[in-house]
């Protein structure tokens, strides 16, 4: 094959724990009688609540195939890359086992809202319930010296109110704020995803709605815009980046010579999707080394009676853009290369259009 798969998973194969019936009739012709790939898949997922081993588990149970985890790639992974973060003191948002996460990404000393809480009992405040009984402030020996933002947390008063606290106090949370402390500690976030699809009818909050508050919240106090060290998980270049390299590395491993010439990103979301496909396809067409096609399935956050989304400044009538504050919107990033009804449909078109016969 000179081609192959990037999928998304949320939308595109299940809703939410909600197998799509298309899955498992597309992915049985993408590998032989043996359960071998027949080229090269990557699933490219937002979500960032677990580890590589537990996605992969779970898409062999919905596909009735073996997956591998070098094929999974979850919004956090590009952060193994970011190693110049990897030994200093990090607070971590999320869900899920967060500090088995860090330090599966090489984070050696990652502290959690809930341990900051716990040391710090009389920051958390909004919860009546919640509030300490008895006045007296724990031990608390970190310095958090980053935040890596993971994903949507569950308490969203907590985990807001503990960030802010450490990025305007320079990792000293129960200290007075400074006005001095800009540009602040380093954050990195994972997954910009405004919404997504799960069971219910219309999108769900995702960790974009998160960073929203966080931005909005940040700069009333200060009058200055949070700033990212880094945003990865899709839309952004370093996402698509890293996954190339994991198709390449597929293909290296099953001695595919054939260079791969090709990504086909299959997604439900415009504004992640589509447009994180589009914008590695301008890296990938200046360096005249591949192409990466966007192929957009009915099944999750598209719907095919919805306009494409526009600025709210440029007419109150459409669509507002959905994507991320630090992205800039153009009508062409969010026009797909194909649209079909479902992921089966995407795999059918992807065999036509490369003349490839399993």
């Amino acid at each position: 094959p000179s081609f192959g798969f990037l999928f998304d998973i949320d939308g595109v194969l299940v809703r939410g724990r909600t197998p799509i019936p298309a899955a498992r009739t597309a992915f049985q012709k993408l590998v032989n009688p043996q359960g071998q790939f027949l080229v090269p898949v990557v699933f490219v997922t937002n979500a960032g609540d677990c580890l590589r081993q537990k996605k992969a588990d779970q898409l062999s149970h919905l596909l009735g195939i073996p997956i591998s985890q070098d094929q999974v790639m979850m919004s956090h992974s590009p952060l193994r890359m970011f190693k110049r973060y990897h030994e200093k003191c990090v607070l971590v948002s999320g869900q899920g086992p967060l500090l088995d996460i860090a330090q599966d990404l090489g984070f050696c000393q990652p502290i959690t809202i809930d341990t900051l809480r716990e040391k710090r009992p009389l920051l958390d405040a909004v919860d009546h319930d919640r509030r300490p009984s008895v006045l007296v402030s724990g031990d608390f020996c970190f310095k958090p010296l980053s935040v890596v933002l993971f994903g949507e947390p569950v308490r969203w008063e907590t985990s807001l109110q503990l960030i802010i606290d450490v990025l305007l106090t320079s990792g000293y949370p129960g200290n007075p704020y400074g006005q001095e402390n800009y540009p602040h500690i380093p954050v990195l976030a994972c997954n910009m995803d405004l919404m997504w699809v799960a069971e219910a009818q219309s999108p769900r909050f995702g960790h974009g709605t998160f960073m929203v508050c966080l931005e909005n919240i940040y700069k009333k106090i200060t009058g200055k815009d949070l700033k990212y060290e880094a945003l990865v998980g899709k839309p952004s270049r370093l996402t698509y980046q890293y996954a190339e390299h994991l198709i390449r590395a597929q293909a290296l491993q099953r001695s595919w010579e054939q260079p791969i010439q090709t990504l086909y990103a299959v997604g439900d979301n415009l504004m992640t999707d589509v447009y994180g496909a589009n914008l590695w396809e301008n890296e990938l067409a200046s360096a005249a080394a591949a192409h990466c096609r966007s192929v957009l399935v009915c099944t999750g956050v598209y719907s095919p009676h919805s306009e494409v989304p526009l600025p709210a400044r440029d007419s109150v009538t459409e669509n507002v853009f959905h994507g991320h504050r630090d992205f800039t919107f153009e009508p062409g990033l969010v026009e797909p290369d194909h649209i079909v009804p479902d992921v089966d449909a995407a795999v059918d078109l992807v065999f036509q259009l490369e003349n490839f016969a399993p």
